[in-house]
């Protein structure tokens, strides 16, 4: 199949997971629209895409007439420099941010990228699903589930107001529970409210630019976390953002590579952020 030029492309950020990574490009190879792929790695060692495993599904996605890179990116800085340094790599309109530990199941790309251009907003997010928990119902944490009713709005998003209330919504098998309650027969896709989205993130390029993308990242120690969380949360402000069901993005629960999480990029820059403000 020959693609033109890709108006998407996929970035993933590794670090010391060759297995994890290698199950990641297994469920973007099976993916049915076009991309580019940019993986970037800062393992320790051994890059995680040099294993057997990687490098054959490396060459799946490159006969399938993707647009491949793979490259190291040293040294570290923290996961905002790391995220950065990958948008700088692309130049595609919108931008797919997959984290080296999940796995999408068939058609999750295209629906994003359907579900982004319909609702014509900042961002769209399949939340990743810890399957480990299938049979771990938690009706008071799906409480906070709203269905945006047309294209989102922008909105502020902080500890203390409602929206932030909507972080449950992710836990554990929730994003499966939600699917089976409130997706309709005949519908593709739902879009609902969010606080933010884990491990897999489509961006229109244009509105992650204008609000600086990861720019902020010299102001952050090497060791931090919820750099996305902060971005994700600029971008709402700006053209607003969206979960969507069924998410098809499979957590696979493996260790994480930031033990460290006392640094968070909200309590650093994002306090009152004034490119948090609608």
């Amino acid at each position: 199949m020959k693609w033109p030029l890709a108006a998407l492309v996929v970035l993933v950020p590794t670090r010391n997971r060759p297995a994890e990574l290698a199950t990641t490009l297994a469920g973007l190879a099976a993916q049915d629209h076009p991309f580019d792929l940019v993986v970037s790695d800062q393992s320790d060692g051994s890059p995680s895409y040099a294993t057997p495993a990687a490098a054959a599904l490396l060459r799946v996605l490159t006969g399938a007439d993707h647009r491949v890179t793979v490259r190291r990116h040293l040294p570290r800085r923290g996961l905002a420099e790391h995220r950065a340094s990958l948008l700088a790599a692309s130049t595609a309109r919108y931008v797919l941010f997959c984290d080296d530990d999940v796995w999408l199941e068939p058609g999750t790309v295209a629906r994003l990228y359907e579900a982004i251009v319909e609702l014509r907003c900042g961002l769209v997010g399949a939340a990743v699903q810890g399957l480990s928990y299938l049979h771990d119902h938690r009706p008071a944490e799906l409480a906070p589930f709203e269905r945006w009713q047309g294209r989102p709005e922008p909105e502020r998003i902080s500890p203390g107001t409602p929206a932030w209330a909507r972080w449950t919504l992710h836990n554990a098998a929730n994003p499966r529970h939600l699917a089976h309650r409130h997706l309709r027969p005949g519908e593709p896709w739902v879009a609902y409210k969010i606080a933010w989205v884990g491990g897999c993130v489509l961006f229109d390029r244009e509105v992650l630019e204008a609000v600086g993308g990861f720019d902020f990242w010299p102001d952050l120690p090497e060791e931090h976390c919820g750099e996305d969380v902060l971005v994700q949360h600029r971008v709402i402000a700006r053209a607003g953002g969206a979960g969507i069901l069924p998410s098809g993005a499979v957590h696979l629960e493996a260790p994480t590579t930031v033990p460290d999480r006392r640094v968070q990029a909200r309590d650093v820059v994002g306090r009152h952020d004034p490119l948090g403000s609608p």
